[in-house]
């Protein structure tokens, strides 16, 4: 991926020198991001969240970090993919008489506390609509290619822009429309929608590298199938098999690794917002 003469948002929040101390508040739509995130990246149960949902005020103490020499050129990478995906979505808003709020990203060190309430590491990066905020600790990339197989710069810009998809889902409402739907449903039906959510999240980070590559050029051979493979590497069925031996497909809530394919493939072939309906779709 061409990324290193791109610009670098301004939009970053570096808090890798900050420590976070307290646990998960009660309750809220937050919990529920950060549970699905963790389910996302790690194949774990969301309830398994639900349960250290006690109320303790959530503290932060400075330390002395200092990142390495591959910290710091991480921290740049997501910078310029932040930078890019707010290019791509202030045209795609402009185009329809709509202005982009761009959201702040936040980079953390093993524990951070958000809006919607403190998260660690292990969970994995998650989107919190409560500040609009995205949260990612860059050891994640790491765990990414180790763990699950899926190296390099493009997998992980797809990571970002699928978590800047929640972003412009939370513009557009959509994600409160799901929960309020969600609500109204079993457990199944709930989680059906929210397969619908993560996957139309997919399909708006491919269309994030169609407009990027059309305007900018960022694409270099073998990118895509970086990000096809990271896409396949963090199915809900794929991630089951790897963490229980067996699939539970009522229980999924990101989508199989063929539907998370199938449709960050679709974002990335046509650009069109438009293609990116997954709750119209079969």
């Amino acid at each position: 991926m061409r990324w290193k003469t791109g610009r670098r948002s301004s939009h970053i929040e570096d808090r890798r020198g900050t420590r976070a101390g307290g646990r998960l508040a009660k309750g809220g739509i937050g919990t529920v991001v950060i549970a699905m995130g963790l389910a996302y990246f790690l194949g774990v149960d969301p309830r398994v969240v639900f349960q250290l949902q006690e109320s303790l005020a959530p503290t932060t103490t400075e330390t002395d970090y200092q990142p390495t020499a591959k910290g710091q050129e991480q921290a740049e990478f997501v910078s310029v993919v932040l930078a890019d995906t707010e290019d791509t979505w202030s045209a795609i808003f402009r185009q329809s008489g709509y202005n982009y709020e761009k959201p702040n990203l936040v980079l953390f060190t093993g524990r951070v506390n958000s809006a919607c309430g403190m998260a660690s590491a292990a969970m994995g990066p998650f989107y919190c609509p409560a500040d609009k905020k995205v949260y990612i600790d860059l050891a994640f990339f790491d765990d990414l290619k180790s763990r699950h197989g899926a190296s390099g710069d493009f997998a992980q810009a797809y990571v970002i822009a699928h978590e800047i998809g929640h972003h412009v889902q939370n513009l557009l409402g959509t994600s409160s429309q799901v929960n309020k739907a969600q609500r109204g449903l079993g457990k199944s039906g709930a989680n059906a929608l929210s397969v619908k959510l993560e996957l139309q999240a997919d399909c708006f980070a491919g269309l994030w590298g169609n407009h990027a590559d059309r305007s900018r050029q960022i694409l270099e051979r073998g990118d895509i199938e970086e990000a096809l493979n990271a896409a396949s590497a963090i199915g809900d069925d794929r991630l089951q098999k790897e963490g229980k031996g067996y699939v539970v497909p009522e229980s999924f809530t990101h989508g199989t690794s063929k539907q998370r394919v199938h449709w960050f493939k679709q974002g990335i072939t046509t650009g069109d917002v438009g293609d990116c309906d997954t709750f119209g779709a079969e």
